[in-house]
C-alpha cells in the first residue's frame, strides 16, 4: 500500500502592488531577473519530474490592476498555499499583511478546510536588516502561518527555496500535526502515531525493540537503520526523556517525542511519511482507499480468510493472550482492539462463538469470528484488517490480498468437489421450536447454561469447526425469524437447510413442512429435519403425514434426533452430518441413510479438534 499525496499543487501569489510578486515568479522560471515585468505573469505548470516531490506545481500570480476583486476570491478559493508577498523595505506592505491580506483570505476559505499561508519578504538586496524581528510576532498570532521566507528576486536568492517550502506547506502541513502556541504535538497525530507505534510493536511488550525499529523503518522508508544509527537515535531520546528508552528499546513516549523533535525541526515530512505509510490522510483519518481496496465478488461467490491472514490473525491473538491460556480476557480482547475507532465486537459474540468456562473467547472461537466476518461482510472484514494493519505487517499489496474468492457454487455442483472451508446453515423453525437452543449447542452450551444468556446478548449466528473426512471446515448456523411470509433472498441462500421441529408439539412440524414445500422442494439445496427437545415426550404431528413418512416422501434423511438438555455438552454429531451434506450435496439420499457414509465422514473428527488444540500449545512454548 503506497502512501497517498495529492495529485498537484496550487500556489497563489498575493500582496500589495510593486512588491515582486511577478518578479518572483519570472526569475524562478527563467533563472535571471526580468528586465521588462508585465503587470502580472500568466499561470505557469512546473512538471512533476523537476519538482523536489514529484508533484505538479501550478503557480498563479495576483494582480489588482487586472483583476476584479471576485476574480481573486476565486482564486483564493482554489488555492492550496497561499503566498503573501511583503517588501522588506516597505513598512506599509508589512502592516497590509495583518490588516488587510490575512483578514480577507481567512474570510474567502472554508473555515474546515485550513490553507496554509506562507509570508514572503522580497527585495532583501536593498536593506542589509532583516524583517523577522517584525514577522515573529505575526506568525505566532496566526496559526494557518506554516513559515516565512526573505528573498530577492534580483540576485534569485532563496527563489526555489520559497517555492520549495510552499510545496512542502500543502504536502507535509504543520497544522494537523502540532500547535506552535502550546508547542506540542496535536491529540489527532499523537493518536494516530500511538496506533502506528502498536501495529508496530510485533510482540506487544510495550517497547519497539531493534528488529521491531529496522520493521518500521524499512516499512516506511525502504532502508534499515545502521545499528550505530539506531543507537543515536535512542542516545537523543535518553538525553531528552528519563522514560523513553527501556530494556534498549522505543517506549511510545520515545516514539511520540522523536516525532515531535522532527516537527519543530521543520522536518515534518519524516512524519508525514511515516502516517501516510499507515493509511493516513491530510485531516489524520485513515484513507477510505486503505481501509476499503477494491474486492471483486462475481455473483454466487463466498468470500474467506486464505492462509496467509489466518497467520497473521494468529500472531495477533498470540501477542495479546498475555496469560497464554487460549482465551481472550475482557482486558486482552480490549487491548486487542485499542488499534479500532470504536470496539468492534459487542456481547453477541460472546454467544456466537465458542468461550470457555469464563466466557471468554477462546482461541477457536476468535479465528471462528472471524471467519463469519468475512464471510458476511467482508468489506467491514477488510476495513477491521486495516485498523491492523494487515498489508504493513504481513508486506501485502492490500488487505485483499487476505481474502480469497471462491468459485462459484454451480461449478461446485457440475465437478461435484469443492474448495470452500465455511458453509452456511440456515435453521428455519416455529418459534418455540428449539431453533436457539441448536445454535447455542454447536458451541458446546447446555440448556443449563443456555437459560442464564441475557436477552439483548442473544445470537442469531453460532459458528465452530467440523471435521468431514479429517478436514476441518467451518459451519455457520444462522436462525431465520419465522416470518413465512417475508423471506429474504439472505434467508434462502445457503448451502444447507435445517428444518427445526419441537417433536413433543403436535402443532411443531407444520410450519416446517409448508417451508420446505414453498421454498425448497425444487431447490438443489439439501435439507434436514431435526427433531428436537427430544428428551420430551414425542407426541403426534398434527399433519397430513408422520415426519419419517414426509421426509421419504421428498428424499430427505430421516428427522435427526436432538436435544441440548443434557448434563455434558451436547452431542456434536449432527453438525458433522450437517457440514457434510453442504460439502456433498450431489451425494444420493441412499448414501446419507448410510450409516458407514456418517461413519467415514465423522472419522478423525475428535482427534482432529484435540490435535489442533495441542499443536497451539506447542507453539506457544518456545515464546
Amino acid at each position: 500500500m503506497l502512501e497517498k499525496m495529492r495529485k498537484d499543487v496550487r500556489i497563489l501569489l498575493v500582496g500589495e502592488p510593486k512588491v515582486g510578486k511577478t518578479s518572483l515568479i519570472m526569475s524562478l522560471v527563467s533563472e535571471e531577473f526580468p528586465e521588462v515585468v508585465p503587470y502580472r505573469a500568466e499561470e505557469i505548470t512546473i512538471p512533476a519530474d523537476v519538482t523536489p516531490e514529484r508533484v505538479p506545481t501550478h503557480i498563479v500570480d495576483y494582480s489588482e490592476a487586472e483583476q476584479t476583486d471576485e476574480q481573486l476570491f476565486q482564486e483564493i478559493s482554489k488555492a492550496n498555499v497561499i503566498c503573501i508577498v511583503y517588501s522588506v523595505n516597505s513598512k506599509k506592505s508589512i502592516e497590509k499583511v495583518t490588516s488587510h491580506w490575512i483578514p480577507l483570505i481567512i474570510e474567502n476559505t472554508d473555515k474546515d478546510s485550513r490553507v496554509p499561508l506562507i509570508l514572503v519578504g522580497n527585495k532583501s538586496d536593498l536593506v542589509e536588516h532583516s524583517s523577522m524581528e517584525t514577522i515573529l510576532p505575526i506568525m505566532n498570532q496566526y496559526s494557518e502561518i506554516e513559515t516565512c521566507v526573505e528573498c530577492s528576486a534580483k540576485n534569485l536568492k532563496n527563489i526555489s527555496e520559497l517555492f520549495y517550502y510552499a510545496q512542502k506547506a500543502v504536502l507535509h502541513p504543520t497544522g494537523p500535526l502540532y500547535c506552535p502556541e502550546k508547542k506540542n504535538m496535536k491529540s489527532l497525530c499523537a493518536k494516530a502515531l500511538t496506533r502506528i507505534f502498536k501495529v508496530s510493536d510485533l510482540d506487544n511488550d510495550g517497547i519497539l525493540n531493534d528488529h521491531e525499529l529496522n520493521f518500521f523503518q524499512r516499512t516506511c522508508f525502504n532502508t534499515p537503520l545502521e545499528p550505530q544509527a539506531l543507537e543515536d537515535v535512542k542516545n537523543v531520546v535518553r538525553k531528552n526523556l528519563s522514560d523513553g528508552v527501556c530494556d534498549n528499546g522505543l517506549t511510545l513516549k520515545g516514539f511520540l517525542f522523536l516525532h515531535t523533535l522532527f516537527i519543530q525541526r521543520g522536518r515534518h515530512e519524516t512524519t508525514w511519511t511515516v502516517l501516510r505509510r499507515f493509511g493516513y490522510d491530510d485531516d489524520l483519518e485513515l484513507n477510505q482507499d486503505y481501509l476499503f481496496p477494491p474486492l471483486k465478488i462475481p455473483p454466487d461467490c463466498t468470500t474467506e480468510l486464505n492462509h496467509n491472514a489466518y497467520l497473521f490473525l494468529q500472531s495477533i491473538f498470540d501477542k495479546h493472550d498475555k496469560d497464554r491460556d487460549c482465551a481472550l480476557s475482557p482486558e486482552e480482547l480490549k487491548d486487542l482492539f485499542d488499534v479500532f475507532p470504536y470496539m468492534p465486537w459487542g456481547p453477541d459474540v460472546n454467544n456466537t462463538v465458542c468461550t470457555n468456562e469464563q466466557g471468554w473467547i477462546t482461541y477457536q472461537g476468535y479465528l471462528s469470528q472471524w471467519t463469519l466476518t468475512t464471510y458476511l461482510d467482508v468489506q467491514r472484514c477488510l476495513e477491521y484488517l486495516g485498523y491492523l494493519g494487515y498489508s504493513i505487517v504481513a508486506e501485502q499489496e492490500s488487505h485483499a490480498a487476505g481474502i480469497t474468492v471462491t468459485r462459484a457454487k454451480k461449478i461446485d455442483l457440475q465437478k461435484k468437489q469443492t474448495q470452500r472451508s465455511v458453509f452456511r446453515c440456515n435453521v428455519f423453525g416455529d418459534i418455540g421450536s428449539g431453533k436457539s437452543g441448536f445454535l447455542q449447542a454447536f458451541l458446546g452450551s447446555n440448556l443449563m447454561h443456555q437459560k442464564t444468556i441475557k436477552e439483548e446478548h442473544k445470537s442469531y449466528y453460532a459458528i465452530s469447526t467440523t471435521y468431514v473426512y479429517g478436514q476441518e471446515k467451518y459451519l455457520l448456523l444462522h436462525e431465520v425469524f419465522p416470518d413465512f411470509d417475508y423471506l429474504s433472498d439472505a434467508d434462502l441462500a445457503c448451502d444447507i437447510v435445517c428444518l427445526v421441529y419441537d417433536a413433543s408439539n403436535p402443532y411443531s412440524f407444520e410450519y416446517c413442512a409448508k417451508v420446505f414445500k414453498q421454498y425448497f422442494m425444487d431447490s438443489k439445496t439439501p435439507c434436514m429435519m431435526i427433531a428436537a427437545k427430544s428428551d420430551l415426550q414425542e407426541v403426534k404431528q398434527m399433519y397430513g403425514c408422520t415426519p419419517l413418512e414426509f421426509c421419504r416422501k421428498h428424499k430427505m434423511p430421516p428427522p435427526q434426533s436432538f436435544t441440548c438438555n443434557t448434563t455434558a455438552a451436547p452431542c456434536r454429531d449432527i453438525y458433522t452430518k450437517l457440514t457434510t451434506m453442504a460439502m456433498y450435496p450431489h451425494v444420493s439420499q441412499a448414501d446419507l441413510r448410510s450409516s458407514t457414509f456418517w461413519l467415514k465422514a465423522s472419522v478423525g473428527a475428535t482427534v482432529f479438534a484435540v490435535l489442533g488444540f495441542a499443536m497451539y500449545r506447542v507453539l506457544l512454548r518456545p515464546r
